[in-house]
C-alpha cells in the first residue's frame, strides 16, 4: 500500500481489500503496516482497529475518523472504472473516506494542529460492537472530530437521533370460518397505522441547520395461519428525530403520538448537535467552502458529541449511494476531500 503514490490507485486497491463488517483484519493490517514506517506518527492497534497520532505539542488537535468495514458484498467487487467514477462495495460508504485520510496522514508530517487517525471497525452491524464505544474515550479527544462519512465532498453538520419501538395488538384466535368467536389482532392495527399516516414530521432548526423528522413503519407481523383468527400482531416504527431533543424526549413524544398503547422500546440513541458555532469548526468550514447543509441519519458524531467534541461528517461519495449494489465514488470528490484536509491542517 503506496501513501505517496496516485490516490485514485491507493483508494482502488483499499476498495479490493474485501472488509465486510467481521473481516476488517486484511484491511487493517494493511493500513498498520503502511503507517508504522511513517516518523512522525505513533501507531497503536486495538484488534481491527488502527489509531495514529502526531505529538507535536499543538495547541489543538482534531480526530480524523474512518471505518473500514463494509455491508455485504453483492457481486460488486472487485472495483470497475466508468469514466471518471469508480464503483464496487465500499467505494462511497466508506473507502474513500478512508484512502483520503491515510494519504493525508502519510503527507501531513508537520500539521498545524496534531491529528488523531483513526480507522475503526464494525461500523455498520450493531452498535454494541464498534470499536469506538470500546477505546479509552482519552484515545478519542480532541478539540473537533471529523467523520469521513460520505457527503459528496460537502460538510454535514451533526447527526438526527433513532429510535425503534414496538406496538402490539391482542386478540382471540379462532377458526376463520366462525371468526365472530375470536378478535382479529391485525384488524385493531387499523388505528396505529392511521395515527402513522396522519403524522406530520417535525421541520426544527438548530444552530442553523433544518433537520426533518421521520417517523414510519419498518415491519409488522401476525397471524399463524391462513385459516386462524390471528390473536396477536405486531408492528415496529423507527424515528428520527431532531438533536434539539434528548432520547427520553423523542421517547415521551412518541407515547404521546401513541396515547392509549404499550410502547416497547427495543433500541435509540441520542443524535448530534451540528457543532460548527466553535471558531475551530468554523476554520475547516472554510478550509472546505460551501454551505454547510444538516446529515439526515445516524453517524458516529454522535459518539464524540457525547464526549464533548464537536463533530462534523466530511467526506467523498454521494450519501444516497451509500449501501447500493451500484455503490460509486466519484473521483474528483476525492481530490476535493484530501485537499480540503491540507488546506485545513497545513
Amino acid at each position: 500500500m503506496n501513501l505517496h503514490g496516485d490516490l485514485v490507485d491507493l483508494f482502488t486497491e483499499i476498495v479490493d481489500i474485501e472488509s465486510v463488517s467481521g473481516n476488517e483484519k486484511p484491511l487493517a493490517d494493511s493500513i498498520q503496516f503502511a503507517l508504522e514506517p511513517l516518523a512522525h506518527l505513533s501507531v497503536e492497534r486495538f484488534e481491527d482497529t488502527v489509531l495514529a497520532r502526531t505529538e507535536l505539542g499543538r495547541a489543538e488537535r482534531v480526530v480524523v475518523a474512518g471505518h473500514l468495514d463494509t455491508v455485504p458484498v453483492k457481486g460488486n467487487l472487485p472495483h470497475r472504472r466508468e469514466g471518471d467514477r469508480i464503483y464496487g462495495r465500499g467505494t462511497c460508504d466508506m473507502k474513500g473516506g478512508v484512502a483520503v485520510a491515510l494519504q493525508a496522514a502519510a503527507q501531513l508530517t508537520s500539521p498545524s494542529r496534531d491529528v488523531t487517525w483513526i480507522f475503526y471497525d464494525h461500523e455498520e452491524v450493531d452498535a454494541a460492537l464498534n470499536s469506538l464505544s470500546h477505546i479509552d474515550p482519552a484515545k478519542l479527544a480532541g478539540d473537533l472530530a471529523i467523520l469521513m462519512e460520505p457527503t459528496a465532498a460537502l460538510i454535514e453538520g451533526g447527526c438526527q437521533g433513532h429510535l425503534r419501538f414496538q406496538i402490539t395488538t391482542k386478540g382471540i384466535a379462532a377458526h376463520s370460518a366462525r371468526s365472530w368467536r375470536g378478535h382479529n389482532a391485525i384488524h385493531d392495527m387499523f388505528d396505529v397505522l392511521a395515527r402513522l399516516y396522519r403524522y406530520q414530521p417535525r421541520e426544527v432548526e438548530v444552530e442553523g441547520l433544518t433537520y426533518r423528522e421521520g417517523l414510519n413503519a419498518v415491519r409488522i407481523w401476525g397471524g399463524i395461519a391462513s385459516n386462524v383468527i390471528p390473536d396477536a400482531c405486531t408492528i415496529e416504527i423507527n424515528h428520527r428525530f431532531a438533536p434539539d431533543h434528548l432520547l427520553p424526549e423523542a421517547q415521551d413524544y412518541c407515547r404521546e403520538l401513541f396515547i392509549g398503547y404499550d410502547l416497547d422500546f427495543v433500541d435509540g440513541a441520542n443524535g448530534a448537535r451540528p457543532g460548527l458555532d466553535t471558531k475551530i469548526a468554523q476554520e475547516f468550514v472554510s478550509a472546505v467552502g460551501g454551505t454547510p447543509r444538516p446529515k439526515f441519519g445516524w453517524t458516529d458524531v454522535a459518539r464524540f458529541s457525547a464526549l464533548g467534541i464537536p463533530a462534523i461528517n466530511f467526506g467523498p461519495g454521494d450519501p444516497f449511494k451509500a449501501h447500493a449494489d451500484d455503490e460509486y465514488c466519484d473521483i474528483s470528490d476525492l481530490h476535493t476531500c484530501h485537499q480540503a484536509l491540507l488546506n485545513f491542517l497545513q
